[in-house]
């Protein structure tokens, strides 16, 4: 239960991207019970090649220290990229849950490599959002 209510919160980013007009996935980061940053994919909203979600998310989250990162959670609609899977690494942000990975599989061995813990909800409201938004 703890996890699907953050994701609930990453899938009304998700929703937002989609009536904005642009790709549907969302992403929260939630430091110890807390949102701090929220995220969604504005490819084509900002026309940016790097606004994935997870990166919204962790620029709208503001500085933190190393120590709150590592502290912290990454929820993310759809299995991390390998850029956004990058920045997780380097930030120090030890969990990722996502809500799926069928309809794109991320960095997900990487993340391993790097004792990033995975959790995948394997959500069938994603599944078919973003089946219906190709």
């Amino acid at each position: 239960m703890y996890h699907q209510k953050y994701m609930r919160e990453a899938i009304k980013e998700a929703e937002l991207g989609l009536s904005e007009g642009g790709v549907p996935i969302g992403s929260v980061l939630v430091l110890e019970g807390k949102i701090i940053g929220r995220g969604r994919n504005q490819r084509v909203q900002k026309h940016s090649v790097i606004l994935h979600a997870e990166m919204d998310a962790i620029e709208n989250a503001g500085q933190r220290t190393p120590e709150e990162y590592q502290r912290s959670i990454m929820y993310t609609t759809l299995s991390a990229c390998q850029m956004c899977s990058g920045t997780i690494v380097y930030l120090g942000i030890r969990t990722v849950v996502m809500a799926e990975n069928e309809n794109a599989r991320g960095a997900e061995e990487f993340l391993k490599e790097h004792n990033v813990e995975l959790i995948n909800l394997d959500l069938s409201e994603m599944k078919e959002l973003l089946r219906s938004n190709r």
